[in-house]
Order: C-alpha cells, then structure tokens, then sequence
C-alpha cells in the first residue's frame, strides 16, 4: 500500500503511479521505493517538488539545493514542526528538542544550542572535555598492537564518553559494564530504527500497537537508558551547586530553579530526561558511524592519508595534541573531513519536517500537518557544485590554491531552523578524533585498497557502513 498517485491534493501536483500487488517483501519494497523516489532521474522527470503516499499519508519531497533551501531557510518557520513516529508518541510524548514544536521546541532549543556551544561547564570547556577523549582512543588503538581489529566498538565509546563527560560531568573507562551496557542498547536500537520493518511500522501505525517484532524491544531498550538517566538526574539533584554547574543536567536543573515560578515553563523533568536521551542517543551513533565511515574511506585513499599526515607533522609535530585552533591552518585536513561527511551522505532524506501552517510553495498549496521530506543527497551530491560527486575527492573543498573552501551545499547537519543541535560538538569531535588518529597510526586494510568495499550495509534512514577489519599501524 505504498504508493505515488496520479491525482491533485489540495492544489498541489501528486504524480505518477506504483503499485505493490506483486512485491513479496513490502518491507524492502519501502526501502526499494525510497532509494528510487530520490534518484535523480525522477526528479528530472517529476520536477524538484513531488508528493509521494506513504501508506495513506501524503509526504511531499524536496529535490535540489535551492528547493531545499527555499523550505529550510527561507521559510524555515513553516517549514519547522515534526511529526511523531509511533516509537516516538510511545517513548518521547512530545518533550524533548528533536520531536518537539512550538514554544516547547524553541525554548528547549535555545537553552540545548547555548549550552553545548557556548558555555564551559565547570572549568573544563567542552573542547578540553574531547582532546582527553581522544588521547584515551589513541591509547585504546595502541593497545591492538598493530593487530587486525573491527573497530566499531572504539570508534563507538569515543563519541559516546564526550556525551556522558558533557551530560553526567564523568567518562566512562571503556570497560565499565554500565558503560557496555548503554552501548549495547545504543548499538541495537540503531539497528532495529534503520530496519525496513520499523520504517514499514511508520508508514502503517497500526503495526505497531499490534504486532510483534524488533519495535518492541527498541521501545525497551528507551526505556532502559531512560531509566539510567532518570537515577542520574535524581543524584544531580541531591548534589546540584546553582553556582558551580558540572554539566548539561546541572545546567538544566538551574534554569528550571529560576522559572519554577512559571506556570508555563518548559523546563520540566520531562523535558529534562527526553533532551538528555536526545542528545545521548542521537549524538553518539551519528558520530561514532561517520568515524567509521571514513576510516574505511582513508584505507581505500591511502593517498589522502599519506597527504593528511603531512600536514599533521607540519603543523602539530608528534607530541602535543591536536586543538581546534589548528584546525585553520590545516586545510587538507579538514577538506579531508569535510569530504567524508559529504561523501558517505549519512542521513540522505534528512529527518523528516512537518508544515505548522498552510502554505504556498512555488505555486503549490501545502496543508498544515504534511510531511516533508528534504533530499540532502541530492545537495551534497550536486555535479555542479561538487564535479564528479561520486568520487572521494578532498577537492571538492579546496580552491585552485589549496585553501579551504566553504560550501553552501555542505549540510549534512541539515540547515535552518532545525539544524542538528549538536553540530558544533560533532565537527569537533570528528576534526580531533580522526587527527588524532592519523598522528599516531597509519590504518591498514586487510585487502588491496583497491578492493576495499565501501557500500553501505544498510541505506534506510541512516547509510551504515559494511563490516570490517583494520590494523592500526603506528606511525
């Protein structure tokens, strides 16, 4: 029941038609439909403005930089609400910063924005809290011996411990069970969301209250972190100092002291356990998979890396670690990162908006309510902002002198209004982590690089990475 119609919907142009009478697998027929629906030859066809039926529900999509633009930024107002999945109505209820609207989603966003990218929590400013971070992966990665290894479950810690120092003040040692714990339920619950069958579940809620499958043991494992957050606020506030904050949970439980007066207020518990498990969750495995991603990409470019730690002996030496004030006079690297995230194109239709208002789109008149969907593919692969977009080419952000280049087109963080609230931590984190590898160790793959296989193993909601296996040898 997945389908494109041929028919006008309140004055906006819904095209062609699908039918799925004859798939076997609906599930991979979604997924089957979603990697067409996006494809550049239909928006040729189609026009950079299109509706699609997901289920009974009508989503419209947004092909191309300027349309997506024009949506995000240029009525990134109307263009700004979320509607909730099924996972999220059952766990989130609306709190939180990611799946909020209104006054809610502003007020929350603001204080979230200020306080991962502006304030030093404590003494300890929150790039302080990444350099120790990466200095304890170096001294992980050493410990392999130069040993083929999968790297997942570092490259997952790394991103997982800077989220824990800047929520709970603390990191974990890297085998904590309690630590393993999260992160086994982290690990799972990526899985199962990325799956054809949560995104079937999406399309038919009715599925989801009743049927059984990996749904369920998704909303199980919320709980559980849910559950692990809730004791920690509890300690927070037996130990809170309003005049020496250690983190975002001393941070948070201040602002709600200074409006408890207010009715109306946002700063909630509620609203304090949801954004902390939106910013545990979400900025953990995002990082942890674009880290992934592209040291899978430097083994196949081994060029690139030798380029890379050129620049890293010429700028930072050996025996200091890499900051971010480095960060501008070394532009190859950070072409170089900047290239991974716009290659590996990590959530290719963006997390889905909603219109607050009806509307008038480029003649076409959108309700209030309706889904959008924004192709950030279809950007960060434009052949002529980026030629030859299906190659891995650092290039891509450099000018013809070899300084860096900034781009419009880069936003793999999304753009406007709902743009990632982590993304300053997440440009840190990735700059640092895969500077500070590449100072120490060289990673070679256990193949040819010519026959290192970068296909995604998975292409739902979030493109993941193929399994494998890396020697990390030290330089």
């Amino acid at each position: 029941m997945l389908y494109l119609a041929e028919q006008k919907y309140h004055q906006y142009d819904v095209y062609t038609s699908l039918s799925d009478e004859h798939c076997v697998d609906q599930m991979r027929f979604l997924l089957l439909i979603l990697h067409f629906l996006f494809s550049f030859q239909l928006s040729k066809v189609y026009g950079n403005v299109f509706t699609v039926y997901m289920g009974m529900k009508p989503t419209v999509v947004m092909y191309g930089y300027e349309a997506v633009k024009e949506a995000l930024v240029d009525l990134g107002e109307e263009f700004s609400g979320r509607n909730l999945s099924p996972i999220n109505k059952k766990v989130n209820k609306g709190f939180g910063v990611i799946f909020s609207n209104g006054k809610r989603w502003k007020e929350i966003r603001r204080f979230s924005l200020m306080t991962l990218r502006n304030f030093g929590m404590g003494k300890r400013s929150i790039e302080d809290r990444v350099q120790e971070e990466a200095r304890c992966l170096v001294e992980e990665l050493r410990k392999t011996n130069g040993s083929p290894c999968d790297p997942t479950f570092i490259l997952g810690a790394a991103p997982c411990n800077v989220i824990c120092s800047v929520i709970f003040q603390n990191r974990f040692d890297y085998r904590d069970q309690t630590f393993l714990n999260l992160m086994g339920k982290f690990n799972e619950n990526f899985k199962i969301l990325n799956s054809p069958w949560v995104q079937f579940c999406n399309c038919f809620p009715i599925l989801f209250d009743y049927f059984p499958g990996s749904h369920r043991k998704a909303v199980k494992n919320i709980f559980y972190v849910k559950n692990y957050i809730t004791e920690q606020i509890k300690e927070h506030q037996k130990s809170l100092d309003i005049n020496n904050p250690r983190d975002f949970i001393d941070c948070f439980l201040i602002k709600m002291e200074q409006e408890k007066c207010n009715q109306q207020s946002e700063f909630t518990i509620e609203n304090l356990l949801t954004t902390v498990s939106d910013v545990f969750m979400a900025g953990t495995e995002t990082t942890s998979t674009t880290l992934r991603y592209g040291l899978l990409l430097l083994m196949k470019h081994p060029e690139v890396i030798a380029k890379v730690q050129e620049e890293i002996e010429r700028v930072i030496g050996r025996h200091r670690s890499p900051c971010m004030q480095d960060r501008s006079r070394m532009p190859y690297t950070d072409a170089t990162v900047h290239e991974i995230q716009r290659y590996i194109n990590l959530i290719p239709n963006n997390v889905p908006h909603t219109t607050i208002c009806n509307l008038k789109f480029r003649n076409y008149l959108i309700p209030k309510g309706t889904d959008v969907l924004t192709s950030l593919s279809s950007v960060l692969h434009d052949d002529k902002e980026f030629p030859n977009p299906d190659r891995f080419d650092p290039g891509h952000f450099l000018d013809a002198s070899g300084n860096f280049r900034k781009s419009d087109y880069f936003m793999p963080f999304s753009t406007g209004k709902r743009v990632c609230v982590g993304e300053a931590l997440a440009r840190m984190e990735l700059f640092l982590f895969l500077t500070a590898i590449l100072q120490n160790f060289t990673p070679k793959p256990l193949v040819n690089p010519n026959n290192v296989d970068e296909n995604p193993f998975s292409s739902g909601i979030v493109r993941v990475p193929p399994l494998y296996r890396v020697s990390f040898i030290p330089v």
